[in-house]
């Protein structure tokens, strides 16, 4: 664990563990790297055991962007900003020939994407020494993806996330993991960095139909720094997480496994956590929105803490003791610009400007942001590994929820039906059999009338309800007995659907009763969107696995 860069507390607050749960104690020659042996052809060689994979950096950016947008809002950035915007460094990421681009179909809305790699150009030797990594090794894999949409009255905004293996259309190079896009691009611009920036917003514009504005770029040290500079932030975890204390020990809260030739790896982001309450900055809050061995749903499991992480950012910065503190003001400004990448003015194209962003988002109260994730349907395996599926057919309702459609409208003004008057197609794409003969005589015992169809392989990440158009009250009506489901518009089915998935969200009445939202934690605190996504905000606080 690197020293504390100045005198706000430990890197994490070592409390008794929650009901007598046990603490891990740390494992010497733990890993600190995250190894990646199915990256795409061009990068395959496996990574040096300190590497150190950005999983979350860009996030981190974003919250120090909306941050920053409080920052400006109180006045008290302003000594400082000249400097700021000055020291931040530029690339020519957006160019405005593209398709998204001409269509432009949320108008003066702003679309900016953030994302992190393990680019280790901008740090110290000292900096590396005290994350244990070197400066050879890392890679320019955007392991980190997301999108920020503020709608131009800045009344609001909205965080998608997208998992780094998404199995995507990237244009010139056919399929691929999302992540693969960026060093692509790099390689096809002979080492040129802003090809890169241009390959991934291409591949995001085409994924999502969106014109991206913005782009903003941070490295493996922006993290590090950034969280430093906050004085850290307390997180909550249902239960302790740490290294394997044996070899060969893995499962839940064990950051551990095994490689491809046979080694086993005690731990692979170095965090060492106990269960309930932990202050985290530096190395463990690196470690905290890194993991993904020892979660159940691997990567998507990780997107939730890092929308978990950027809410207690965004409520720490916000807070009165951050804001007038002109030391730390000082320090976390410093932080971001020395990790920082934004587009730059080119092409006819205006480069971003922070203090335009903070001026219009200085009235985003906590509650306000959101966040969610693309809908995806499971997992497969492709020539390039284990990837996310996504669900291009939910790709277009998920974007008329972001933007505002006639189709969301109509479902948030439908009044619910008398369930007696709707008939409901219970479709099993889990990996349990039986549950939706288990799920039909629910509802049924709610009034509903069931229908099961033959069984078919299909996957579903997430319980959704899915209907044509004009059955908006049917929805509505099941919505209410399946609370936490996304519920979906499409033309793919000609009566309601009842779409269950592998996150666990069910009828009511059922035992699991519970969904799991996108924050992680056993508490429903999410609400529904389309496309199979669950929503979280910046002000819920609940703790996490």
């Amino acid at each position: 664990m690197p020293p504390d860069e100045d005198s706000e507390p430990s890197t994490s607050e070592h409390r008794p563990p929650a009901n007598g749960a046990a603490e891990r104690p740390p494992v010497q020659g733990a890993l600190p790297g995250e190894l990646d042996p199915r990256r795409p052809q061009h990068q395959r060689n496996r990574r040096s055991p300190k590497a150190l994979t950005t999983v979350a950096l860009g996030g981190q950016i974003l919250a120090a962007l909306l941050s920053f947008a409080v920052l400006m809002g109180s006045g008290l950035a302003w000594a400082t900003y000249r400097n700021f915007s000055a020291d931040i460094r530029r690339v020519n990421a957006i160019r405005s020939d593209t398709a998204a681009a001409k269509q432009n179909i949320d108008g003066s809305d702003q679309n900016i994407l953030i994302v992190g790699n393990d680019d280790r150009d901008s740090a110290t030797d000292a900096e590396l020494a005290a994350l244990g990594t070197t400066r050879d090794g890392g890679t320019y894999n955007t392991d980190t993806m997301m999108l920020l949409h503020v709608p131009a009255d800045g009344s609001k905004a909205t965080v998608i996330s997208f998992p780094r293996d998404s199995y995507v259309a990237i244009p010139g190079h056919g399929m691929d993991k999302l992540n693969a896009a960026y060093p692509l691009g790099v390689r096809d611009g002979h080492g040129d960095k802003s090809r890169g920036a241009q390959l991934l917003v291409d591949t995001i514009e085409n994924l999502t139909g969106l014109k991206l504005d913005h782009f903003v770029q941070v490295d493996l040290l922006g993290f590090y720094r950034i969280s430093n500079a906050i004085g850290g932030v307390t997180v909550c975890l249902n239960g302790a997480m740490g290294p394997a204390t044996y070899v060969g020990q893995t499962g839940d809260g064990y950051d551990s496994g095994y490689e491809p030739d046979g080694s086993f790896v005690r731990s692979y982001s170095g965090i060492n956590l106990h269960k309930g309450l932990n202050v985290i900055q530096g190395s463990q809050a690196l470690a905290f929105v890194r993991q993904r061995h020892g979660l159940p749903n691997g990567d998507l499991d990780r997107i939730n803490r890092q929308h978990y992480f950027l809410s207690a950012v965004f409520r720490k910065v916000a807070s009165a003791g951050t804001l007038v503190n002109p030391f730390k003001l000082q320090k976390l400004l410093s932080a971001i610009t020395s990790s920082l990448t934004m587009d730059d003015s080119s092409s006819g194209h205006a480069g971003l400007d922070p203090l335009k962003l903070a001026q219009q988002m200085q009235n985003l109260q906590a509650g306000s942001v959101r966040f969610t994730t693309i809908p995806t349907s499971g997992f497969a395996t492709e020539d390039v590994g284990s990837v996310v599926v996504v669900n291009t057919a939910a790709m277009r309702d998920f974007i008329n929820a972001l933007i505002g459609s006639p189709a969301v409208t109509a479902l948030q003004k439908a009044v619910a039906a008398n369930p007696a008057t709707v008939t409901v197609r219970v479709v099993n794409d889990t990996s349990t059999n039986g549950i939706e003969v288990r799920t039909a005589a629910a509802l049924q015992r709610l009034g509903f009338t069931t229908t099961i169809p033959q069984p078919t392989s299909a996957v579903l990440d997430k319980t959704t309800i899915q209907y044509p158009a004009g059955q908006e009250s049917a929805a509505k009506a099941l919505q209410a007995a399946v609370p936490g489901a996304a519920v979906q518009q499409t033309s793919s089915v000609t009566t309601l659907t009842l779409a269950l998935g592998n996150n666990g969200v069910r009828v009511k009445t059922l035992t699991r009763t519970t969904p799991a939202p996108a924050g992680g934690s056993g508490a429903s605190s999410g609400s529904s969107a389309p496309g199979g996504t669950t929503v979280t905000n910046a002000a819920q606080n609940t703790c996490i696995d």
